[in-house]
């Protein structure tokens, strides 16, 4: 079931705002998890046409956070099961110590620029509830620190393995942790320490812990 309607900001480009405004949708579990999103209902409650509806679906597929069937339409992707977690972060910890290690080895002041910018960006937003609202921007920052980490690995297919997982999202659609901000944000600390040094195996080390420290919240939540 679908909630009241929502206003939108009249000032930002409409497609992006249908699109964050679908995602929060889905991250709240307002449509949940497995449900058919149906392209003129969502329109009804935006109130908007069903194109911008459309093309945000689109870019959900893309993020993993919706499906498309033929014949079927639309549904939310259903969330991660504790055996699923496992496995993302599994791979997340065979590709990310190694992207930020060669990022160490290869990054350009640019990268590191863009990086210390964006962890400074994640220590003034919130990281706050339960709903995508009061994570959400950290939440993206936090996915953008990887990012720009594997891009500055420059091993083009690595850093394009660490985006397609999404990991972000599906992890946060799981509910935020409490006091995990504050933890982030030391770790990342860590990292970029590394990053700056210049020191693969002191990056590679930090990425690894910070994985490590990360599933380990996400295990805790799970079994409490």
């Amino acid at each position: 079931m679908l909630a009241e309607k929502r206003e939108l900001p009249q000032r930002q480009a409409l497609a992006d705002t249908v699109y964050e405004a679908v995602k929060a949708m889905i991250m709240d579990h307002e449509i949940k998890p497995g449900e058919r999103v149906g392209i003129d209902a969502v329109a009804r409650t935006l109130e908007v046409s069903p194109t911008p509806v459309r093309e945000a679906l689109a870019r959900l597929t893309a993020d993993g956070l919706v499906t498309k069937r033929s014949l079927a339409g639309y549904r939310a992707t259903a969330l991660l099961t504790p055996e699923g977690l496992e496995e993302l972060f599994e791979m997340r910890l065979l590709l990310e110590p190694r992207a930020a290690a060669f990022a160490a080895e290869n990054c350009e002041d640019q990268h590191l620029d863009r990086i210390e910018q964006l962890l400074e960006k994640m220590r003034a937003v919130p990281y706050s509830g339960e709903r995508y609202a009061g994570y959400g921007e950290f939440a993206a920052l936090d996915q953008l620190f990887h990012d720009t980490i594997a891009e500055a690995s420059r091993r083009h297919l690595l850093a394009d393995a660490v985006q397609r997982l999404h990991s972000h999202l599906h992890i946060f659609r799981l509910g935020g942790i409490e006091g995990a901000g504050q933890l982030t944000l030391a770790e990342h600390e860590r990292i970029l320490r590394a990053l700056l040094r210049r020191n693969p195996d002191r990056a590679a080390a930090a990425m690894t812990e910070h994985l490590q420290l990360s599933l380990a919240r996400q295990r805790a939540r799970n079994s409490a």
